[in-house]
């Protein structure tokens, strides 16, 4: 077969047909589609910050401009001169630009980017250029032209943009082979970053977006490549069963964000009542949630299963002398803030060489005028003769001139009119050639001071525009939400102990309890085994199953009362151990591992209690105690692999519970960490206190309110919060208040006699407004009055807070501060005063969710000797997943 594009094959017995082989094809116009389309079409220019179709959208809307409104579909048909393609895409990309405000003024539904609906056909909506697009993106005098796709106009190859606009507006493409997605930052920040650019100093740069929200920016890389940032919804508590979502993040609207909230109340992530959308100017999204459901943890749970939280990429790619370039937004920054300065210097050397030309007619016309060599061509009768004769007689008087006279010049000067040369005015003229000089030199100053101008420019940019374009999107540390703790519980679990089977789908059996589709559960048999695996709808575990729950991972609080018999034979132990860490689906022998080993005795106890129980042996030779107690409170708490302390060497009849236990745990230390605003126990922030049970935390904030609550960890709190510790039910709170109906200053102290209530302690008026709080046993305050007219300014004054007034109720008005007009109150340092001391907690790692009270035991399960044990088989006693596994073979002797 010969080997060309087209090649014939003779035979006699087949039809004649024919081959084109595309190789070529797939080499070179795919190449060239994959140009075409990173160069053209997805990615944005470095130097102005546009795609083709936006910069030609900004060409076309300037040879439309007459400051007036144009139909945006007059915008697009003008554009299709200088596009290639059809006007669906110019319109999209038009509204793009028009929806971030800052190129195009608006007129019409220009659409919302809040909840997603579209904008009105072209038809029916108009735009201008803004007042910032005129003033930063055009000047055909610096701009460089090429001629459009069909030969017909010029269009610009690069708009002289002397503004970080891509970083200002983002931008995003796929092209072929590759992507960008620069991210939008603030306005504001953008040109102080570059001001101290040209100040020589360091800066950096995060993103802002439109739709508010709060973003972590601690992974952006400079927004390159492998950089990430997550961005939350802004959700608070407006009532006991009810959120709202005021900011979405970046990227979604109310649309995809309400059904991604149904999505997961379907799949049971969630539950939720019923979700209200009354966004309007502001997101305004309610989530009605049903009685007993935790705000804070549905709020976590909205984080973690819905677009409320969700994570972007960000690609810094543009194309720079028609290549992709990869960088980051910091050098982005530099080489815009560098092409502005030297457009501004293009443009004052083009201003200078403006003005010199002024000048230099002028200074002609007034040496033509003033010295009468119009006179000298009365007698000329040739063009020729003309031109010289104004020549000759301009010689004498052009010593000052900046450059040559030209036939130009003296052909500028024949076409002055009579009339004005009757009327001129050698002062006027004068005057103008003075300012002129002005000018000139002005901008002389400002090219041998670029810098200094470039700043005074980013600076006037920034007076003018930068009003309402503060940053909308607040910046905080994220702390990872853990999935398997805030999930709803969305199914039961069911066990069939005898047979070994654990599931959700064992309905004819007993229930456990509720638990999530994504949780782990731990597993323990008679025969001493343990097991955690993931939840399904029926899983053999292992016969004789005698406790089952959901597994906590890192949980040192759950602690298990275990005793067994070693062997057939041997000696009786008892063990106290926490399950922290696991391989899921593989037996571990909480045994010494001995064939026919027996559990007597097991009770896992959610806060670490340690019962009493009653231990009875059998009558066996010259035995003389047969009975007695055993305190697990007495057993020190180790590893799981652990053999534990022995009970007796003989044989066991039963064991009976005799006392329920209390726990055994010392209180654990609680943190907050502000840079995230969240509880931790993980010595991250500012120690609390130490925390048992019953302990709760005080929070008061700086709208008047107060309010304790138990130390969960899931707990988010309102940004006014200003009093953050741990509540001591008779340590009085003092405050300094406005009244805004009264007009005074108020004092009142009282104690809080609502745990668990929020309550408002100033009046609901909106002047109202507190001063000072204080949780100090006694506090000091002091008062600067303000000087009035005509008097001297009084001397402040300090006050007592605990002498000024008694304890009275949280609602008391109190007692007015002073009649005087107050300048400001503040807090000094209280006095002295012995408060009672409270037992110190010693350092326990302790990683759970809530601190619960002490109570009752789960599953404990006391063993008599008639029930037949397992026989169990040797096991490996090497378990290299353990991080508890300290004193292995530690015992002693009780009895």
């Amino acid at each position: 077969m010969s080997e060309d594009n087209n090649d014939i094959i003779d035979n006699q017995d087949e039809p004649q047909e024919s081959i084109t082989r595309v190789t070529g094809m797939y080499k070179d116009w795919f190449l060239d589609y994959a140009s075409y389309v990173i160069l053209e079409r997805a990615v944005p220019a470095i130097e102005d910050g546009f795609k083709p179709v936006q910069r030609r959208i900004m060409h076309s809307m300037k040879d439309l401009d007459d400051g007036r409104y144009n139909k945006v579909a007059n915008i697009v048909g003008h554009t299709m001169q200088y596009h290639p393609h059809g006007d669906a895409s110019i319109a999209d990309a038009m509204v793009q630009i028009g929806q971030k405000d800052l190129l195009i003024d608006t007129q019409g539904n220009w659409g919302n980017i809040l909840t997603g609906d579209r904008a009105a056909a072209a038809r029916y909506i108009e735009a201008r250029i803004s007042k910032f697009g005129l003033d930063v993106v055009y000047n055909p005098k610096i701009t460089q032209w090429q001629s459009s796709y069909d030969g017909r106009r010029k269009e610009p190859i690069n708009l002289p943009v002397m503004f970080p606009l891509l970083l200002a507006q983002g931008g995003e493409g796929i092209a072929v082979g590759l992507s960008t997605k620069i991210l939008p930052h603030n306005f504001i920040e953008l040109i102080d970053a570059s001001i101290k650019h040209l100040n020589g100093k360091r800066f950096t740069i995060y993103p802002d977006f439109t739709t508010a929200g709060i973003a972590d920016i601690s992974n952006y890389n400079d927004g390159l490549r492998g950089g990430k940032v997550r961005v939350r919804a802004k959700i608070s508590q407006l009532e006991k069963n009810t959120l709202v979502i005021t900011e979405i993040p970046f990227g979604t609207n109310t649309s995809s964000l309400i059904d991604s909230i149904l999505k997961a109340n379907d799949k049971g992530k969630i539950k939720i009542k019923k979700i209200e959308d009354n966004t309007a100017a502001n997101v305004e999204i309610l989530v009605h949630l049903p009685g007993g459901i935790s705000p804070d943890k549905t709020i976590d749970a909205l984080y973690a299963f819905t677009n409320c939280e969700y994570s972007i990429s960000p690609l810094g790619c543009v194309i720079e002398d028609n290549k992709p370039l990869f960088v980051g937004v910091t050098e982005m920054l530099r080489r815009s803030t560098d092409n502005t300065v030297q457009l501004l210097k293009s443009e004052l050397e083009i201003k200078l060489g403006e003005f010199e030309e002024q000048w230099h007619f002028a200074s002609l016309e007034r040496i033509f005028i003033e010295k009468r060599i119009y006179r000298d061509i009365e007698e000329e009768e040739t063009w020729d003769g003309v031109i010289n004769a104004i020549d000759k007689g301009l010689q004498p008087h052009i010593k000052h001139l900046k450059r040559a006279i030209t036939v130009e010049d003296i052909t500028r000067l024949t076409e002055i009119r009579i009339k004005r040369i009757s009327k001129f005015d050698i002062d006027k003229a004068q005057q103008k050639i003075d300012a002129l000089e002005d000018q000139i030199a002005e901008v002389k100053h400002h090219l041998a001071n670029l810098i200094a101008y470039a700043i005074a420019y980013f600076e006037r940019l920034k007076k003018e525009y930068g009003e309402g374009r503060e940053r909308k999107t607040e910046l905080r540390a994220f702390e990872d939400v853990d999935a398997t703790k805030v999930v709803i519980r969305n199914t039961k679990l069911y066990v069939n102990k005898s047979e070994g089977f654990i599931g959700t789908s064992l309905r004819k059996d007993e229930y456990v309890c509720d638990c999530s589709d994504i949780d782990d559960i731990i597993v323990f048999t008679n025969d001493g085994k343990m097991m955690v695996t993931k939840v399904d709808s029926k899983t053999f575990i292992g016969k004789d199953i005698i406790h089952v729950a959901v597994f906590k991972k890192k949980d040192k609080r759950t602690i298990y009362n275990m005793i067994y018999r070693d062997g057939a034979k041997g000696a009786t132990f008892v063990k106290r151990f926490a399950v922290t860490s696991i391989t899921r689906d593989k037996d571990y022998d909480l045994t010494n591992g001995a064939k026919n080993s027996k559990l007597w005795y097991f009770s896992a106890n959610p806060n670490g209690e340690a019962e009493v129980i009653t231990i009875f042996l059998r009558q066996v030779g010259s035995i003389k105690k047969l009975k007695w107690d055993l305190d697990f409170a007495e057993v020190l708490i180790k590893g799981r692999a652990s053999k534990g302390n022995t009970v007796t060497k003989y044989p066991i009849k039963k064991i009976e519970l005799k006392e329920k236990g209390v726990s055994t745990l010392k209180p654990r230390k609680i943190w907050f960490d502000d840079t995230v605003q969240r509880l931790n126990v993980d010595d991250r922030g500012d120690l609390i206190g130490e925390f048992r049970g019953e302990d709760r935390l005080l929070i008061i904030t700086q709208s008047g309110n107060v309010k304790t609550i138990l130390p969960e960890l899931s707990t988010h709190f309102d940004d006014d919060m200003i009093v953050l510790e741990k509540w001591i039910p008779k340590k009085p709170i003092s405050v300094v208040y406005y009244n805004g109906e009264k007009e005074m200053y108020y004092v009142k102290r009282f104690l809080i006699d609502n745990e668990g209530k929020e309550e408002s302690f100033i009046s609901d008026h909106p002047d109202s407004q507190l001063e000072i709080v204080s949780t100090d046993w006694k506090p000091m305050a002091e008062i600067e009055y303000k000087k009035e007219r005509g008097k001297g300014r009084k001397d402040n004054e300090t006050i007592n807070l605990e002498a000024f007034i008694s304890i009275k109720g949280i609602t008391a008005l109190g007692n007015q501060l002073t009649k005087e007009k107050i300048n400001l109150v503040s807090l000094l340092e209280s006095l002295p005063y012995d408060a009672p001391e409270e037992i110190p907690a010693e350092d326990i790692e302790v990683i759970d969710e809530t601190i619960e009270s002490s109570s009752d035991h789960v599953d404990s399960h006391p063993i008599s000797e008639e029930k037949p044990s397992a026989s169990l088989k040797s096991n490996n006693k090497d378990d290299d997943d353990d991080d508890d596994d300290d004193d292995a073979k530690g015992q002693a002797t009780l009895f």
